[in-house]
């Protein structure tokens, strides 16, 4: 049996769409989000014998504070093919301000260096 690729191509308006290559027959395909198979995948066959468009409708239900993912699956092989990460909330914003004041922090001590270093050698 062939490998499988999957390729993102975008997501848009809630729904994930991607490109299955490497199966001349409509692929078992799996999504889940903890352990919970995602309603209403669909496969499509492209114009290519071996190529399937994937769509994933991105349910209301699973998104909520912090990070959550959704695993893509062959079932065939039980390989995991892809992941769609999804962020957001409140909980997202603290992170993000954390590690941008952390990033600044480290960026101000690097230019404290420099200059010392400037001042020292010239």
């Amino acid at each position: 049996m062939a490998e499988l690729t999957l390729t993102k191509k975008q997501m848009q308006s809630g729904v994930w769409h991607g490109v299955i290559t490497g199966a001349t027959e409509k692929p078992d395909i799996s999504v889940t989000h903890l352990d919970v198979d995602i309603p209403d995948v669909t496969i499509v066959s492209a114009d290519d014998a071996a190529t399937w468009l994937l769509h994933i409708p991105i349910p209301s239900n699973i998104l909520s504070d912090g990070m959550q993912t959704l695993l893509i699956t062959d079932r065939a092989t039980g390989d995991v093919l892809d992941n769609i990460s999804l962020m957001a909330g409140e909980a997202l914003g603290d992170d993000l301000r954390a590690e941008v004041d952390l990033l600044r922090a480290e960026l101000d001590m690097l230019k404290r260096a420099f200059r010392r270093h400037c001042v020292e050698t010239g």
